[in-house]
């Protein structure tokens, strides 16, 4: 029958049986030349075939996990690597019959009736993709194995079948990769800009490829910009959300990823010190193996690295891999270049056409705000505005142009130019919106159209008499919230009378209402509370409600709390202007910060000196103190430009903001061990202040915080 052998002995190999020596002490190999053969259809070790004893001297030599299946019963031999895949079944295993070592797993057709039917038919059998559910010694939950299975009939000296050669090499690595190379493909299909490209490929590239550092470079003119992460870093939800810190680097950077992104040539370093002469700190000089990866652009240079602290040979599918994941970066990062050039141009034509700067009255506080709609990559045509008219009283306006696209926005401006002209002229609000009404209705009949749709709401203000009187062309009405020194706020819509779109023959008619000390005026677009699928009126006393229970009036913090006063998004942009009537004259003071290591001690110097002069109590000097230095910090370190802080103390709370006037760059000789605390520290304002925001500006964006002022 199958199995039967003769008697020819052979020295070829360490008889098993035979006392292990001490380096097979506890392996699979030991076991093997340990275990009683005689016993079983194997027989004898003594007695063993030529051809039998080689296949057992291959198995036993080989790293790759091996096995005889041996004889009609299939008993099984194995070495150290298949020892290990079989888990907490060895070394019970050892010389039983297959089917019963893996009862649970024989049926299976990609199991028990491969083997059997290389047995019996002497066919080689060939599985390239086999998962196996094997025991594993891992921690957490088992994830089945990938392997590359190959069995052969094993044949004795006179050719008969004797047994079955089976071969595992295992692939779950990069049927692993694989998968998440998918995975990134669809992640970097839903970035915007670099800075998305950047932070979805250094945290994929850490960890399908395991490495201990990953960097990424783009050029940025003449020179790059480069951002990096490395094994162990703390990041929390809120640091993976700020932008990440890029690093510029001279256009004749001798680092191997700069020289990669200007050949446009791969390099693979499998062992040495790539970054020896190069490194920033101690993590680049640890690493051993690094593989660079020119990015596939036209319209993009850059580079990406993947390094290893310890040797690491680059096989030949891991080379593939890695090209295949820069090509993957390439294309996300030209997508992100041409949005970014084609969205600031957009944003800045929007912004430029918005006042840079707003009155400074002694007891009118004024705060805009404006949000681009879903497509931020157009430009709109909402707008708001407020000067000091040659009566001495202000002037306010907030209107909205229909469309989102170039056209709108230069209708925009033309429309706002001329409704502060008219203004100046003649401030009554019915005369300024009658006159507009007629340049509108001229522009649609010099562009051919009448689908040129505005609409605006325009109110002039006297403090001293404590008045506001406001006209509408087909705009939302304006909300003020009243705040009686003996009662709770309230906030109430102003009954305006309605009047038609500017261009279709408006007669507006005016209403003159009381502004006390203490109300605030709230000017909105209809992207603040129209919602698909929601009714207005819904929207309109969601925002009533919001912003009765605002925490202050003070016209900053009300336009924030505006602008997310209506759950949902908007696929409009959202326009914001608010004036308070201040009880009494704030006071304020401002500070100009270099982008110096040293500019956040200055400030905080600087802020208590201040507040401590201005009696602010101890307590709210503290958190102040605080939140500034935190938020000065983040600005120099997120636009690398001079930033400024400005300080306003009302009898009711204290308010602090910090604008910057970039978006790229880095602090000189920042450390970036300090940098994981960024998120951390918008929680502690977010902990620390009554009320937070962020507004963009025409350039760059504003920072700002409000602590309310105890009683007495």
């Amino acid at each position: 029958m199958p199995g039967t052998v003769g008697r020819v002995p052979s020295p070829s190999a360490p008889t098993p049986g035979a006392p292990a020596g001490p380096d097979a002490t506890g392996s699979a190999a030991a076991a093997v030349l340990a275990h009683p053969w005689a016993g079983t259809a194997l027989g004898a070790p003594e007695g063993w075939d030529p051809a039998v004893r080689a296949v057992v001297d291959l198995v036993l030599a080989s790293p790759v996990p091996m096995a005889l299946l041996y004889g009609e019963d299939l008993v099984l031999l194995y070495n150290d690597g298949y020892a290990e895949l079989i888990g907490e079944r060895h070394p019970a295993a050892l010389g039983r019959p297959a089917a019963e070592v893996f009862a649970d797993l024989w049926h299976d057709p990609a199991a028990g009736e491969v083997v059997t039917r290389v047995y019996r038919r002497g066919e080689p059998y060939l599985e390239r993709e086999a998962v196996l559910p094997v025991d594993r010694h891992r921690a957490g939950p088992a994830e089945p194995a990938v392997f590359t299975r190959g069995y052969s009939p094993v044949r004795d000296s006179t050719g008969r079948i004797i047994g079955v050669l089976t071969v595992a090499a295992q692939t779950t690595q990069v049927t692993q990769q694989l998968q998440s190379l998918s995975d990134f493909a669809a992640a970097l299909s839903g970035t915007l800009t670099l800075d998305d490209v950047a932070r979805v490929t250094l945290r994929y590239c850490l960890r399908s490829f395991d490495a201990d550092r990953v960097s990424f470079v783009v050029d940025e003119g003449s020179a790059w910009r480069m951002v990096r992460r490395v094994r162990g870093e703390l990041l929390d939800e809120a640091d993976e959300r700020l932008p990440p810190l890029w690093r510029r680097m001279p256009a004749d950077s001798a680092i191997p990823i700069v020289v990669t992104a200007r050949s446009g040539v791969p390099s693979f370093v499998s062992d040495g010190q790539p970054l020896r002469d190069t490194a920033a700190d101690r993590h680049d000089q640890k690493i051993r193996a690094l593989a660079s990866l020119p990015l596939r652009s036209t319209v993009i240079r850059g580079a990406l690295t993947v390094g290893y602290q310890a040797a690491h040979p680059w096989s030949p599918a891991e080379r593939a891999l890695l090209a295949a994941s820069a090509e993957l970066v390439g294309q996300a990062a030209e997508r992100a270049r041409r949005f970014e050039t084609q969205h600031g141009t957009a944003q800045l034509l929007q912004r430029s056409m918005l006042p840079e700067q707003l009155p400074d009255l002694p007891r009118l506080r004024i705060a805009a705000r404006y949000d681009p709609g879903v497509d931020g990559n157009a430009a709109g045509g909402d707008f708001y505005d407020a000067f000091v008219l040659r009566t001495g009283a202000l002037g306010v306006v907030l209107g909205d142009v229909a469309g989102h696209d170039v056209q709108a926005a230069a209708r925009m401006g033309q429309v706002r130019a001329a409704l502060r002209a008219l203004a100046l002229s003649d401030p009554r609000p019915d005369a300024v919106l009658g006159g507009l009404d007629r340049l509108v209705a001229s522009l649609g009949t010099e562009g051919g159209t009448h689908e040129l749709f505005v609409t605006v709401v325009f109110g002039v203000i006297e403090a001293d008499r404590e008045r506001i009187t406001l006209a509408s062309a087909g705009h939302p009405a304006p909300l003020i919230r009243r705040c009686p020194a003996d009662g709770q706020p309230v906030a109430e819509y102003v009954e305006v009378p309605p009047a038609p779109p500017l261009g279709l023959g408006c007669r507006p008619r005016t209403v003159t209402v009381p502004f006390r000390p203490g109300d605030t005026l709230l000017l909105f677009s209809d992207g603040v509370v129209e919602r698909r699928w929601q009714d207005l009126g819904a929207g309109l006393a969601g925002l009533r409600a919001a912003v009765t229970a605002a925490s202050s009036g003070d016209p900053r913090a009300l336009c924030a709390v505006a602008s997310a006063a209506v759950p949902g998004t908007t696929e409009d942009d959202v326009a914001v202007l608010a004036v308070e009537h201040a009880v009494k004259p704030s006071r304020s003071a401002s500070m100009e910060v270099p982008a110096e290591p040293t500019a956040p001690s200055r400030v905080r110097h600087w802020l208590t000196a201040q507040l401590t002069d201005w009696r602010v109590p101890e307590a709210v000097v503290g958190a102040a103190v605080l939140c500034t230095s935190e938020l000065t910090t983040n600005a120099l370190l997120h636009a690398g430009t001079a930033a400024r802080v400005e300080i306003d103390l009302s009898a009711e709370r204290l308010l602090v903001s910090v604008a910057d006037s970039g978006t790229r760059g880095q602090v000189t000789r920042t450390q970036t061990d300090t940098l994981s605390s960024r998120g951390r520290g918008l929680g502690l304002i977010e902990e620390l202040s009554d009320a937070w925001g962020t507004d963009p500006t025409v350039r760059g964006s504003t920072v700002w915080f409000e602590i309310l002022i105890p009683a007495g």
